[in-house]
């Protein structure tokens, strides 16, 4: 059958579907949205800069929103007007870079990020994920089943008041749900112009090889510090790749520090005292020291702590000071 002898209503579907497809279009969003947006006098931007997925420039001294909820990331915070000031202050510092998940609160990390800052800034990049479920306080459970993962994302979407979020992740593989299931939804959910970017997080490299032989990977975020440095393996996978490697619990530490501290934190307790500076600072800067694809998300609920943490964005380590931390 040729095109003028296809029935008129399924001409006409067939291009509607290829007009939103090309809207959605990746390659056609980087064409408006690839332009440098990033305040390069800003404290944040002392860090330096890397791109998602080509497209959208981040600082590299980004804020996490877990902090800003209740004890055991659990309920609402204490002080709900700090809560939202610290969220105001993190875009004043130059921070465009804000991760989050609907597992905080649960649900109260993103919906005080909305309340605080929409209409949001050009250039500001929410970030948040999906695959936790919360039974209580300081409790986590995966839940990577592609229905949970839907709703998830679309109830997401209603508290960040957007109609597409910038960056979607996948917070943890679920060992009852094949990997492949949970990327594949998120892919879906993509092509549906949900989502704009995909990240995974808590992976091995095999789960990063897994996960972009399904869909395109722009972020990985692991555990990882000075102290903790199980995921050097996907680490330099994402350097490779030009992937954001995405550091939580980068400030889980001082709890290490002291007398009895191990060998890497006792060298960078020492430089941050021949720096004058904080142990939490030094271990910041020795994380953007450490690979041009990291991006630290420190966070907090006070605004005080908030700029300590950004302020280690113009700490600057040599080769020599990085060697004796190791």
């Amino acid at each position: 059958m040729t095109l003028h002898q296809l029935p008129r209503r399924r001409f006409l579907a067939g291009s509607v579907a290829a007009l939103s497809g090309a809207v959605l279009s990746p390659s056609l969003f980087a064409k408006v949205v690839h332009e440098r947006v990033v305040n390069r006098k800003s404290a944040a931007a002392a860090a330096g800069t890397l791109w998602l997925g080509g497209e959208a420039e981040v600082s590299r001294m980004g804020f996490g929103a877990m902090r800003i909820t209740g004890d055991g990331i659990w309920g609402e915070p204490r002080d709900q007007k700090e809560a939202r000031a610290v969220l105001r202050r993190a875009v004043e510092l130059g921070v465009n870079f804000i991760d989050t998940a609907d597992a905080y609160g649960p649900a109260v990390s993103e919906r005080l990020i909305a309340e605080a800052l929409h209409p949001y800034p050009r250039g500001l990049i929410i970030a948040t994920k999906g695959g936790q479920v919360r039974p209580g306080p300081n409790q986590w459970v995966p839940d990577g089943r592609p229905e949970h993962l839907r709703e998830s994302c679309e109830a997401s979407l209603r508290r960040l008041k957007v109609e597409r979020i910038d960056l979607y992740q996948l917070h943890r593989p679920d060992p009852k749900v094949p990997y492949e299931d949970s990327v594949g939804t998120l892919a879906k959910l993509q092509q549906e112009g949900k989502i704009r970017f995909i990240g995974i997080s808590n992976v091995s490299t095999e789960q990063l090889a897994t996960a972009q032989s399904i869909v395109k990977v722009v972020s990985v975020q692991n555990r990882y510090s000075v102290a903790e440095r199980n995921s050097d393996a996907v680490l330099a996978a994402c350097e490779k790749q030009k992937i954001a490697f995405i550091p939580w619990g980068p400030l889980a530490l001082r709890e290490q520090a002291g007398k009895t501290a191990p060998p890497h934190i006792a060298d960078l307790q020492a430089l941050a005292q021949a720096r004058h500076i904080d142990l939490a600072q030094a271990a910041l800067a020795w994380l953007l020291a450490r690979s041009p694809v990291m991006l630290p998300i420190p966070g907090t609920s006070r605004v005080a702590h908030l700029e300590e943490d950004i302020a280690a964005a113009r700490i600057h380590f040599s080769h020599q000071e990085m060697s004796r931390v190791g």
